[in-house]
Parts: C-alpha cells; sequence; structure tokens
C-alpha cells in the first residue's frame, strides 16, 4: 500500500469521526454516525485507497453494524428506530439492480455473437464516405448502443471500428481527432437515453421508486430523448468545427455476416423480446425490473452465455450501486439528508436558481469522479429538498432527472469516465483535446438541460 492509500485512508477514518466529536446539536446520534458514514466513503470514492465498488460494501457492512436493530450498539441510538439489517442488505436484489444485471446480460450475449458490430454495419453502411457522414453515423449508432450496453463496452467496440478508418486519414489529419472523440462523448450523451445507460439513472429511478413515483422504461427514454439527439447535434457540429478533414471522401470498410447457429437464434428472439417489453412498458405494465430477467434466466438456460461469461459480467458496478442506494436509504431514515439540506436557505432561492445550481454541481462532480458517485452523493439531497416543500416550483421527477442526466455530462478530463480512459489510451488525441471539447459540450449540454427541465419535464410532471 502506497503512501498516498495510507493518507486516503486517514482521511476517510477523521471524516467518519469527525461528526462524532463535533458539537452538531441537531444532528441525532444515528444522523452523526450516519454522516460519519458519508463523508468516509465521500473521501474513499474521490481518493479510491480502496476500489470504490469495495467502499460501497464496506458502506453497507458499517450500517448493519452500527445502524441497524440487529446492531451491538442499537440500545445506544436514542430515539432512533433502526431498520432491520436486511433493509440495506435487499438494496442487493433492488429491482434497479436487476434492471443493470439485465443489461449486463444482453451485452455480453451481444459481443459473443457479435450482434453489436452487425448491427453497426448496418446501421452505418447508409451514411456513405463522406467524413462528416461518417462521423455523424458513428456517433448515432455509439448513442445508441451505449443505451443499452455500458458505455465502457460499447467505447472499446466502436474504437476498434474507428482505428481502420483514423488510418485511413493522411498522417496529421484533424478529423482523426474528432472520430477519437466521437465515440466516448457520443457513449456518454447516449448512456443518458435509457433506464439501463449508466448508473446515475437507476440511482436516480430507485430514488422516485422509494417515493411511490413509477417511471416506465419507455417514459424516460421519451423524457430524455430530446436532449440526447439535441446533444449529439451539438457534439456533431463542435467536432466538424474544430476538427475538420483534408479529405472529402473515407473509405469505410465494416464486414462480418449474422450467425446463424441455434444459440445466436435465441440470443436474437430474447434480445428483441426484451426490448419490446421494455419500451412498451405503459401498454403491459410489467416492470423493467421483471423484463431485465428475462435475459438473466433464459441466457444461461439456452447455453447463449456460459460460466465464463457470467464470471466477466461488471459485478462490481452491481455493488458500487447498492451501496450507494444503501447509503441514501440510511440518509432518509437517520435524518440525515433533512439536517444537511437545512444547512442551506433553499427557502431564499428560486425553483429556477435551486435546479440550476445541482445541474452546475452534478456536472462539475462528475467530470472529476465517476458519475455514478456524483449522483449517489446528490441525488437523495436533492430528494429530500423537493419532498420538504422547499422546492415547490419543479416536479420531483424534473429534480432526479436534472442530477442524474447532469452527472453524465461531466466529461472533460481523461479520468471523468471510462470511455474517455480508452480514447485516450488509442494515442490518437491527448488530455488538451478531451478538455477542449469537453468543457464546450458541457456548457452546452448545461444549457440544454436547464432547457429540458423547464420547457419539457416540468411541463409534463
Amino acid at each position: 500500500m502506497t503512501k498516498k492509500h495510507l493518507i486516503a485512508i486517514l482521511l476517510g477514518t477523521v471524516g467518519f469521526l469527525l461528526p462524532l466529536v463535533l458539537p452538531l446539536e441537531t444532528l441525532s446520534l444515528a444522523g452523526k454516525i450516519n454522516l460519519g458514514i458519508f463523508l468516509m466513503a465521500a473521501i474513499f470514492w474521490i481518493l479510491e485507497p480502496i476500489p470504490i465498488y469495495a467502499t460501497s460494501v464496506l458502506v453497507m457492512l458499517m450500517q448493519i453494524f452500527l445502524l441497524s436493530a440487529e446492531s451491538p450498539i442499537a440500545g445506544a441510538l436514542g430515539d432512533f428506530q433502526a431498520p432491520a439489517y436486511t433493509l440495506y442488505l435487499n438494496t442487493l436484489a433492488n429491482s434497479i439492480i436487476i434492471l443493470f444485471l439485465g443489461g449486463f446480460v444482453l451485452a455480453a450475449g451481444a459481443v459473443k455473437y457479435q450482434l453489436d458490430r452487425n448491427l453497426s454495419r448496418i446501421i452505418l453502411k447508409p451514411f456513405g464516405t463522406k467524413p462528416g457522414s461518417i462521423l455523424m453515423g458513428l456517433m448515432l449508432v455509439t448513442a445508441l448502443l451505449s443505451g443499452f450496453m455500458s458505455n465502457t463496452a460499447t467505447t472499446a467496440m466502436m474504437m476498434a471500428v474507428i482505428l481502420p478508418i483514423a488510418a485511413a486519414a493522411p498522417e496529421g489529419d484533424r478529423f482523426r481527432i474528432a472520430l477519437a472523440l466521437s465515440i466516448p462523448f457520443a457513449a456518454n450523451i447516449g448512456g443518458i437515453l435509457t433506464p439501463i445507460g449508466t448508473p446515475p439513472n437507476a440511482i436516480a429511478i430507485n430514488a422516485l421508486v422509494s417515493r411511490g413515483i413509477d417511471m416506465p422504461f419507455s417514459s424516460w427514454m421519451g423524457y430524455t430523448a430530446p436532449l440526447v439527439i439535441s446533444g449529439l447535434a451539438a457534439l456533431w457540429f463542435i467536432l466538424i468545427r474544430m476538427y475538420p478533414s483534408s479529405q472529402a471522401r473515407l473509405p469505410l470498410q465494416l464486414e462480418g455476416k449474422f450467425q446463424t447457429s441455434p444459440k445466436a437464434i435465441a440470443l436474437y428472439v430474447i434480445f428483441a423480446l426484451t426490448v419490446l417489453l421494455w419500451v412498451t412498458e405503459k401498454l403491459h405494465e410489467i416492470p423493467s425490473g421483471l423484463v431485465a430477467f428475462i435475459p438473466v434466466a433464459l441466457f444461461p438456460v439456452f447455453g447463449i452465455i456460459e460460466r465464463k461469461e457470467i464470471r466477466s459480467l461488471p459485478w462490481e458496478v452491481l455493488w458500487l450501486m447498492a451501496g450507494g442506494m444503501a447509503l441514501g436509504v440510511a440518509m432518509n431514515q437517520t435524518g440525515l439528508a433533512v439536517w444537511l439540506v437545512e444547512l442551506v436557505p433553499w427557502a431564499a432561492m428560486s425553483p429556477m436558481m435551486i435546479l440550476a445550481a445541482f445541474g452546475v454541481v452534478a456536472i462539475l462532480l462528475a467530470t472529476f469522479i465517476a458519475n455514478t458517485v456524483a449522483a449517489t452523493l446528490l441525488i437523495p439531497i436533492m430528494m429530500t429538498l423537493v419532498g420538504s416543500g422547499i422546492g415547490d416550483g419543479f416536479a420531483i421527477q424534473t429534480a432526479a432527472l436534472m442530477v442524474a442526466v447532469g452527472a453524465s455530462l461531466g466529461m472533460s478530463l481523461p479520468i471523468s469516465t471510462p470511455p474517455n480512459a480508452i480514447a485516450i489510451s488509442t494515442g490518437l488525441l491527448n488530455s488538451s483535446h478531451m478538455l477542449r471539447v469537453g468543457v464546450v459540450i458541457g456548457l452546452v449540454g448545461y444549457v440544454l438541460l436547464l432547457a429540458s427541465a423547464f420547457l419539457i419535464w416540468n411541463l409534463i410532471f
């Protein structure tokens, strides 16, 4: 363990103990303990002395032993009605976790049988050989795939697609930079489109469900599609202007064919059925989490994915999300979220100012730390703020969308998202290129976010 890690662990320990020794008279002992867990988790998530998913599991362990009815110190927590330890453990089997697990399984099957590559080949074919058209096609395919696969997996696949295109461009052609930036940024924006596109979306939906508000799969897509489409259009325009091609035409070589084995055909049928049921949830009213269990159950049954693929699923992402959900549960249970909200004179601010402030914070925070962590920290506070009545003037759904989408727009640095890191690793661009475009698209995205909140979401809800 390095000196940097030891310092981070020390800071996290201090963060945990600090609320217990400070004179926070208005906060209960349970609230102080949870504030300590919150501060420790934030420090560990930002500095990463241990993996971020390990921090999430540690959060759940501390909540069980310090804030549950089965805790050894439960009797010392005063008036706090400690919940059963299963309240925290149940986040590991939350319907949102199952929804994401279904998405991971679909993606694993699609990659194994090259469904993703073949879909890319078909969708890109009509875009011809003009640089601007190729760029548009790549972005649309990336964004669409990113809505149903992990951003990281989509970027890794699409980077393999653009490398021969970039190699066909002359040495020094600035369009190579546009190609390399289009994939991670389109993946980040495309992840906004569906509930399974990126973890912040699931965290927002879970926060709404905990307040008795359901947001179907198709509804989320309807609410976010205008922003995603306009964001992609803005990104395309920015890249074409900043990094134009010196060539009138570029060859686009995409080869392959759909597999026709029984397992591949079973994959196509189950994949299509799952997506169809997701986007028609309003018609049949089968919850998206239940639909997601179809591929989870049937893929192993039909041998579409086997032990190797199951072991390689990104389980750590599910642990990370579960820990964040457990933290949000405890913040509400202990009154910590209300206490944090009351620290700021929100009542003196207009609804637009409150939403605008959280949007800025979400984008800035997600630029420097994982967007999942940013959403985990901000959404419970925002939900409590709206639930307290201070946020009158905008709906709770608008608040959840504001923070979740804002967390996906912070992508100016290589460390901001895994897709950014993959793009940097190709050697086609450097961090200054990413920063330049990332700041511009972040500002444009923020304007689009505000417009969506006040011109679309607040009128719908």
